[in-house]
């Protein structure tokens, strides 16, 4: 692992996060409830109910806290509220009666050993293996990053969703920001909206290199719409998705597979793995995009290796790099595979 600091103006931001998705309902567990009462700090004046309560009672959904709120589970400064859109003053006190789910059941830390390749008091860089989900879902309510970021830091319990404010797919490795404060956390959210959070990949594609050396692909993603467990590029005149774009440099060449440098311009579901498989270069062992499934590796080769961005309040430029995982270097080895990184 490297890092590397230089100097970068101070970048402060204290915009509201973005809720991320979470599931639509949760089945309710035959154990105790639990009284809450919660206080609406400054940041959250004139913010939601069901917003506040998402950033206060982060275990729970939001779209949970607002069934909760219609099943009369929720009193503003003692006033029974059903209206998930009432707007909050500071100092609000809330009420809770919580009933416990699946998924806030699994908002606990579990030691798994995790080793920060960089860490202060304001957050964490974390090298995360393969095989390993960033935050509890259905399927995987225990065993993910989050468990065990709130095992190494009991502390991230009072950020919202652990600190996590980017994830990695599954069987994706690499680095990894993790906010430990609010301040932090709006400033890291924020340096991902506007694009100054430089996130770079190595990819192993199916098959020799088609076209330029260098290009850079803007193509839109969406949901598959004849598969809903797939992304795909879409023609957003028809099917909703996003705009994405994805840098892409030739590294290496085998007789049937290339490597290939990605470097994120937007941060959207399978990018990578979805740009590579429109071009005909589907990763190597993504068996989602029909890539094959190739001796050695049990899962798509892909691996964030290069991560930077400006410390949220220092403003310091922080900049670290990943070796490629065994199973990834023992696959390039064995094809004898060398290459050089562009510094971009």
């Amino acid at each position: 692992m490297t890092t590397f600091v230089e100097q970068a103006p101070t970048i402060i931001s204290t915009d509201p996060l973005q809720a991320a998705d979470q599931e639509d309902s949760d089945e309710l567990m035959a154990v105790s409830n639990e009284l809450r009462t919660v206080s609406v700090p400054m940041h959250l004046h004139g913010h939601r109910l069901d917003k506040v309560l998402s950033e206060l009672v982060p275990e729970f959904s939001r779209n949970y806290l607002q069934h909760m709120i219609d099943a009369g589970f929720v009193r503003l400064n003692g006033v029974l509220m059903a209206k998930p859109a009432r707007k909050l003053k500071a100092a609000d006190t809330l009420d809770l009666e919580l009933h416990p789910t699946a998924q806030s059941q699994a908002f606990v830390g579990q030691d798994m050993g995790l080793l920060p390749v960089y860490q202060d008091e304001h957050l964490y860089v974390i090298d995360k293996p393969a095989g390993l989900v960033v935050h509890p879902a259905p399927g995987n309510w225990s065993g993910t990053l989050l468990n065990g970021l709130l095992a190494m830091d009991p502390g991230l319990s009072l950020v919202p969703r652990a600190g996590i404010v980017h994830r990695l797919d599954k069987d994706t490795s690499g680095l990894m920001v993790v906010a430990r404060t609010r301040p932090a956390m709006d400033g890291l959210v924020q340096a991902i909206s506007v694009r100054s959070m430089h996130r770079q990949y190595l990819a192993l594609g199916k098959g020799v290199w088609q076209g330029a050396d260098q290009l850079s692909v803007h193509a839109p993603i969406g949901r598959d719409p004849r598969n809903r467990l797939r992304m795909a590029v879409v023609n957003l005149d028809k099917v909703p998705g996003k705009t994405a774009q994805t840098d892409i440099y030739l590294l290496a060449q085998a007789p049937n597979a290339c490597l290939v440098h990605c470097v994120l311009h937007t941060g959207r579901t399978h990018q990578i793995r979805v740009h590579m498989a429109s071009l005909g270069h589907p990763l190597l062992g993504d068996t989602v995009y029909a890539g094959p499934v190739v001796a050695g590796l049990s899962r798509q080769a892909l691996h964030a290796f290069r991560l930077s961005f400006a410390h949220p309040i220092t403003g310091l430029r922080l900049a670290f790099e990943s070796a490629l995982p065994p199973d990834f270097s023992d696959l390039l080895a064995g094809w004898g595979l060398r290459y050089n990184i562009p510094t971009l």
